[in-house]
């Protein structure tokens, strides 16, 4: 019997293929579960428009996901951390402190998950990290790590407890 899959089958395949399985099991157990319909010329032609349909709708999504990386491709995104001795940074850039950044420049449309960070950025200078807009289609940023040249405020002197007046 021939089947279109409605929905992703471990075994048997993707959604919308076309398959040719025994009848007893179409018949008890892929159509009454919703997994599959009988492939007969009227589902085939509406499997087809729908087909279509969805590849014209996936390439617009591809088209947007690409003219954004573009825009993506022109910002960089610079970050102040504080340093030691060696210019060893104090912890990291995370893709949360990305993700922050890329909203306050007006892109919202990002989700915190896709950005992708091949390890985490612990040094200074300039690095690329990826963000995954669309399944084909991947932005990549630039990251700038810089010493935060923010000098300490003078030292406080301490007042030892002699030289502070009683209330």
């Amino acid at each position: 019997m021939k089947i279109i899959l409605k929905k992703d089958h471990d075994l048997l395949g993707d959604e919308g293929q076309v398959l040719v399985v025994k009848n007893g099991y179409a018949r008890n157990f892929l159509i009454p579960n919703g997994i599959a319909t009988s492939a007969n010329k009227s589902s085939l032609k509406i499997h087809e428009e729908v087909k279509k349909q969805r590849s014209k709708k996936i390439q617009k999504l591809v088209d947007e996901a690409n003219s954004m990386a573009t825009e993506l491709s022109k910002h960089t995104i610079t970050f102040k951390m504080k340093t030691g001795e060696d210019d060893k940074v104090f912890g990291s850039v995370t893709a949360q402190m990305i993700f922050d950044e890329l909203k306050a420049k007006g892109f919202e449309d990002i989700d915190r998950k896709k950005i992708i960070l091949k390890e985490q950025i612990k040094s200074l200078g300039e690095h690329e990290v990826g963000v995954k807009l669309q399944s084909s289609v991947i932005a990549n940023i630039k990251v700038n790590v810089v010493k935060d040249s923010g000098e300490l405020p003078e030292a406080v002197e301490e007042k030892t407890a002699e030289e502070v007046p009683e209330a």
